[in-house]
């Protein structure tokens, strides 16, 4: 089969023929037809992933496809099914926290990027009826991660006023589209004017661009502040999402594409009894529950760009770059 095959840094990587796998036990093969790129994707070939394949990895955490055959372990009517794949492997059994044999697929094990992957049954799902393939493969990764944020970390309540950090990303992205359909009053920031202009048009009330100095300000002036942040950025401004923060607001971070290391004052913090969350992917309940809120309320995620699996040099590219709105798609197939 063809896949997108990853060996480290400094050695060649792309689409490149790799051993079919073949479903044992609980598992299931899916044929692929869409994938999407993440930035762990894309880290993995920055920077030498820490944990790889001998001969290499399979890269890709989103997907779905057709099941086209089972281990002795799965029911055979899953054949045919149209599914989307939960990349949140081994999640344990707390629900507030993953276990020590949590993984997220694509790497170290094998992942979507590719015309197969066998995957154990519990990771399958029923495709969105109203989805097609490449809108079905936008879904996993960053729309469970805006989930759990929203829902299970933040708690959010209809009528809230809520601040999303860094529109344009998958995740960011899910978040306005979950918030607004749940009724929340939302807001975003974002360093691109163009794409401050498109969150306008997905439900966005309020839209600031950061590079502006007084950005906060504006925010803070009209909004009164906000009950919930959900951030991905961390960095310098991170104290400013704790000013915006209204008494008993919750911040939510899964992210530090602006810097590690933050700095504010901890009075800030305790006086106005501001709730600081941190969260990473989500569980296989609140995976169903995305499916069901996203079936129930006909959503439909943003897809910045489609090609084909032969061109996956030039989708990375397009993600290195910054400038997408929505998920970077690979058609498989």
């Amino acid at each position: 089969m063809k896949a997108l095959v990853f060996k480290g840094k400094d050695l060649p990587w792309g689409v490149t023929d790799f051993p079919k796998p073949k479903p044992v036990k609980d598992q299931v093969l899916v044929k692929l037809k869409a994938a999407a790129i993440n930035h762990r994707d894309l880290w993995a070939t920055l920077e030498l992933a820490s944990v790889l394949h001998k001969d290499g990895v399979v890269l890709g955490s989103d997907g779905c496809g057709v099941v086209e055959d089972v281990g002795e372990d799965a029911d055979p009517l899953l054949v045919g099914m149209e599914v989307v794949i939960n990349p949140s492997l081994e999640w344990g059994k707390n629900p507030a926290v993953q276990g020590d044999s949590f993984k997220i697929l694509g790497n170290p094990d094998h992942g979507t990027m590719a015309e197969y992957i066998v995957i154990s049954k519990k990771n399958i799902f029923e495709k969105p009826e109203h989805l097609s393939f490449e809108q079905s493969a936008a879904v996993p990764l960053s729309g469970l991660t805006a989930y759990r944020a929203l829902f299970s970390k933040a708690r959010l309540r209809a009528q809230e006023k809520v601040l999303i950090t860094g529109i344009g990303g998958g995740a960011a992205l899910w978040a306005l589209q979950l918030a607004s359909a749940y009724q929340a009053r939302v807001s975003v920031t974002s360093g691109s004017d163009e794409k401050l202009s498109r969150a306008k048009a997905l439900g966005a009330l309020h839209t600031y661009n950061y590079k502006n100095a007084d950005w906060a300000e504006q925010a803070a002036k009209a909004s009164g502040g906000f009950d919930v942040v959900i951030d991905s950025a961390g960095g310098s401004d991170f104290e400013k999402l704790v000013d915006l923060c209204v008494p008993g607001g919750r911040i939510v971070n899964f992210g530090r594409t602006a810097g590690s290391t933050v700095s504010f004052d901890l009075k800030k913090l305790f006086y106005k009894q501001i709730s600081l969350f941190g969260t990473t992917m989500g569980t296989r309940d609140e995976f169903l529950s995305l499916l069901e809120f996203v079936e129930s309320r006909k959503l439909v995620p943003v897809v910045d760009q489609v090609f084909n699996l032969a061109d996956a040099k030039q989708a990375f590219e397009r993600m290195k770059e910054g400038s997408q709105f929505g998920k970077i798609i690979l058609k498989i197939g």
